[in-house]
Formats: structure tokens, C-alpha cells, sequence
């Protein structure tokens, strides 16, 4: 695939376009965005990135178009489920929620950057070392197998916010403990110093570098071409700060996405092996020779994904867990919300979430204990809030 420079060029200049729109007309201006803001501009950001593959599709041919899409929706699920850990993050250092969209983009940034150092790195490795499949396919089996047995999670809030980055800035420069709107430095007693602002960008920036360890080689499974893998990659962070804000509330339930990855990666992994094997020239394995064995092709590996997606969202939605935990986070939220109604709320608002806490309350009783004991992370603060709630409705009833 030969893309002359000038494509390269107005493909990266269109990408930074995209970013400097994203900064100064959405970011600049600290604020929380709205549900339907967020939903417009995913929608934008999907519908740009579907619209480069038809580009493709028109001047490459479908070999290279389903490539395009099959890079593009694999890295979109990862970049997903890298969104657990953002959330986990911005939780520990606490930043407030107008402050996020620019940490988001941050991150997006010096995602882009280092998925784009690490493509340029692996192609080149990969035209002087064909046996570089090998390693590549093990680590994508291996960390399958990571997901599998739970290993490689969202960790806990204290373990992201204070990663090896956070810790050594912490160390050896001077920080603060409290945020001055979203500044990066701060004055504290007449000295210059760190805010948790430029902590937390650390902890996402030290945090991108290990999520390119994961999918660059899992794209790479699917195309060799780099400006497809370039491409695939970028649009697949587009839209990404949008994405947050749209499925904020969503992210924790799916519950079985590990689960869905850890297929996707453990497929592309042996079809990687099966590439190396195909294209063998190890002295050590069959004398040096190319192996006979089965090469998935691109439109079965696009099939793959789809579908593992598809029921992996599903299971997580619909299965007796996914039911369960959607009217616990229902009933807890709605009675959280309840709660932080102010003084002047109007009635109809009141009675529409006391309906909505009523509904969920009727549906708790039909969750298994099981399920109890391993989706409620404190039985006691879950019934507090629950009994506080109902305590509120009582007393203005009352009045």
C-alpha cells in the first residue's frame, strides 16, 4: 500500500485540526458536558472515522477497508476499557468534574503519541525481524490469559493515583494537595508549585505508554500496513473525552467486557503465531521452512470481533448479573440523587425520582444473595443511603 506524502500530510493535519477543535471550543472553558452534547459529538467522531474507512474502501479496495475497520473497532473496545482506569484515576486525585474533559484530552493526546512512536517502532522492527510475530502473538495469548484470571484489572483507586510516575514526582518535586481551577502550577507559601492537576496527567500519561504495550501489537495482528494501523489507532482515540461523559454511567456495567478482550486478544494472538508460523524463518522451528497452517483472513477476524463485542455488551446487559447490578446502581443512585435535591426542588421532580427509587426498591428483593455479596461493595452503606432516602421522602410528605 503506497500513500504518497501529501496523504500523510493532510491525514495528520486533519487530526490535529480535530484535537485544536476539541481544545479550544470544548475544553478551553472548563465545564461538565451535557448528556446530549456528549452524544452529538461521539456521534460526529464515529461517523468521521466510518466515513475514512468508505475513503478507503473507495480508493483501496475492501481488503484494506475491512483492515481499516477491524484495527478501528478493536482498538475502540480497548480504548474503552482504558476508560475504567482513567475513571479510577480521576476518582483518587479527585478532580472535579468540569476539570476532567482536559485531563481526558491529555490523555488522548499522549495516547496518540505514544501508540504513534510505538507503530513507527514495530513496523520497522517488524521488516528487519519477521519472528517478531512470535513475541507479539505470546504476549497477546498471555495477557488473554491476565484478563482471564482477573490480573489485569482497573486496580483499586490508590493503586492507580499513586503509580511509580506519581510517586517520583511526588518525591523529588514540590506539590500541592488542593486544585486551583485547572492550573498545572500553583503559588503555596511564595513557592512555585505541582497542583494534583499535573499529578493525575503523570498517572494518565505513565498509564498510555503500558495500554500501547497492548494495542499496538493487537492491531498489528490485524494489518501490517502502517498508515492503515496509524489511522485505525487515531480515529479510534477521536472522540474518546466525548465517549466518557456519554457512558460515564454505563462503564461499570459491563461487567464481562475483561472477559470480551480477553477473547478478542487471545484471537488475534494466535492468529499471529499462526502468520509467524506461515511465514517461519526460525532455524529452530521445521529446519527454517514456512509452515502449512491455516492463515485467518481479515473478514473472519472483523467477524470475531463484531460478534464477541456484540455478546459481550449483551451477557453484560442482560444476563442475571447484568440485571442485578443495573437495579442495584439504580436503586443507589436514585436515592443518591433524591438526596441532593435542593430545598427548591419542584414536586414533579421529586415525585418523578421517588417513582424511579419506588420501582427499583420493588425489584431489589429478586437479587440473589449471591449476587448481593458480589456486587455491593458495603451491604451497610448501601442501605444507609437507601434508608436516608426514604427518610427524605418521609419528612416531606410531612410538611
Amino acid at each position: 500500500m503506497e500513500i504518497p506524502t501529501i496523504q500523510w500530510v493532510i491525514t495528520i493535519v486533519v487530526i490535529l485540526g480535530l484535537l485544536a477543535y476539541d481544545f479550544f471550543f470544548h475544553v478551553r472553558k472548563a465545564h461538565e458536558p451535557t448528556l446530549k452534547e456528549a452524544a452529538i459529538w461521539s456521534s460526529v467522531y464515529v461517523g468521521i472515522a466510518l466515513l475514512f474507512g468508505l475513503l478507503i474502501l473507495g480508493f483501496d479496495g475492501t481488503t484494506y477497508a475491512a483492515e481499516y475497520y477491524g484495527g478501528y473497532i478493536t482498538e475502540k473496545a480497548l480504548s474503552v476499557d482504558n476508560l475504567f482506569v482513567f475513571l479510577i484515576i480521576m476518582a483518587s486525585f479527585k478532580v472535579p468534574r468540569e476539570d476532567q474533559q482536559k485531563v481526558l484530552l491529555f490523555g488522548i493526546i499522549f495516547a496518540l503519541i505514544a501508540r504513534t512512536v510505538f507503530i513507527f517502532v514495530g513496523a520497522a522492527a517488524i521488516n528487519r525481524w519477521s519472528a517478531l510475530f512470535y513475541i507479539f502473538g505470546l504476549f497477546l495469548v498471555y495477557t488473554a490469559g491476565k484478563l482471564i484470571k482477573g490480573e489485569v484489572t482497573s486496580g483499586s483507586e490508590s493503586d492507580e493515583g499513586n503509580n511509580f510516575m506519581v510517586r517520583l514526582a511526588k518525591r523529588f518535586l514540590h506539590t500541592t494537595d488542593h486544585y486551583d481551577g485547572d492550573k498545572l502550577f500553583t503559588i503555596q507559601n511564595g513557592k512555585r508549585a505541582l497542583t494534583p492537576m499535573l499529578l493525575v496527567m503523570v498517572a494518565i500519561g505513565a498509564t498510555d505508554i503500558l495500554f500501547a504495550l497492548d494495542s499496538i501489537p493487537a492491531i498489528f495482528g490485524l494489518t501490517q500496513e502502517v498508515y492503515i494501523v496509524f489511522t485505525a489507532t487515531a480515529f479510534s482515540l477521536m472522540g474518546l473525552r466525548q465517549l466518557y461523559f456519554l457512558i460515564d454511567g454505563l462503564l461499570d456495567r459491563l461487567i464481562y467486557l475483561s472477559w470480551g478482550l480477553a477473547i478478542i486478544l487471545g484471537f488475534i494472538g494466535v492468529k499471529l503465531i499462526l502468520h509467524a508460523l506461515h511465514e517461519n524463518n526460525l532455524s529452530f522451528i521445521n529446519n527454517g521452512e514456512h509452515v502449512p497452517v491455516y492463515e485467518v483472513g481479515i473478514q473472519l477476524s472483523l467477524t470475531v470481533i463484531v460478534g464477541v463485542l456484540v455478546v459481550t455488551v449483551l451477557a453484560s446487559l442482560y444476563s442475571p448479573k447484568g440485571r442485578a447490578l443495573r437495579v442495584i446502581q439504580g436503586s443507589e443512585k436514585a436515592a443518591v440523587d433524591y438526596l441532593d435535591l435542593p430545598e427548591d426542588a419542584s414536586e414533579e421532580e421529586r415525585t418523578r425520582l421517588a417513582e424511579k427509587l419506588r420501582s427499583y426498591e420493588e425489584k431489589l428483593p429478586k437479587v440473589s444473595q449471591k449476587h448481593r455479596d458480589d456486587l455491593i461493595e458495603s451491604e451497610t452503606h448501601f442501605h444507609d443511603v437507601l434508608t436516608r432516602a426514604r427518610g427524605a421522602q418521609e419528612r416531606h410528605a410531612d410538611r
